[in-house]
């Protein structure tokens, strides 16, 4: 039985989901029909150029995302209070590590190829925001850089060994040790 869905953003999400379960390669349209429930009529009318099509349609969601929950705030708020928030937001977006990071997952088999531009000025965004505010919170550059680009890392490390090990509190622990590094450098 097809899934009704009433706007984009519905199958963006369900098909998101499809392709963090079996990556892009692994993603056929009959996969995604079934897992999503969705008809081939409906993927093909909201994505008429197929699974590529679908792929940089969810990586642009999860950008726009990132935009406004963490690079802005990053960028533009007050950045002791935006760096916090930062943990929270990255927490309850990665579902305390239950979620894998998609754009992460891309990067690392032959997607990246289809995609470099977006992969890279994901994390580039994140790694340059969050060096920004640390920079403004009082830290020389080059350091705001190291201890920004640790943070990613450790973030997307964290992902990656809890899904590896099956333990959601690998990312917990690894968040909250990360803070409290950025939370002593900023005092």
């Amino acid at each position: 039985m097809t899934r009704t869905v009433f706007e984009k953003p519905d199958a963006v999400a369900l098909v998101a989901e499809v392709f963090r379960e079996l990556g892009y390669e692994g993603a056929s349209m009959s996969s995604i029909t079934a897992r999503t429930k969705l008809s081939k009529g409906s993927l093909y009318h909201f994505f008429p150029g197929g699974k590529e099509q679908m792929a940089a349609e969810i990586m642009a969601h999860i950008d726009a995302w990132f935009v406004t929950e963490v690079f802005r705030p990053l960028e533009e708020d007050d950045p002791r209070a935006a760096i916090l928030t930062m943990w929270e937001t990255t927490d309850t977006y990665f579902r305390s590590g239950r979620r894998v990071c998609l754009i992460g997952a891309f990067a690392l088999d032959e997607t990246r190829d289809r995609f470099p531009s977006a992969i890279q000025n994901y994390f580039l965004r994140w790694i340059e925001a969050l060096a920004g505010a640390l920079t403004r919170a009082g830290l020389a550059a080059a350091e705001a850089r190291v201890l920004a680009e640790e943070a990613v890392v450790g973030i997307q490390g964290a992902l990656t060994l809890a899904r590896a090990l099956g333990d959601d509190a690998i990312f917990g622990r690894t968040l909250a040790r990360l803070k409290e590094r950025l939370g002593a450098a900023v005092e």
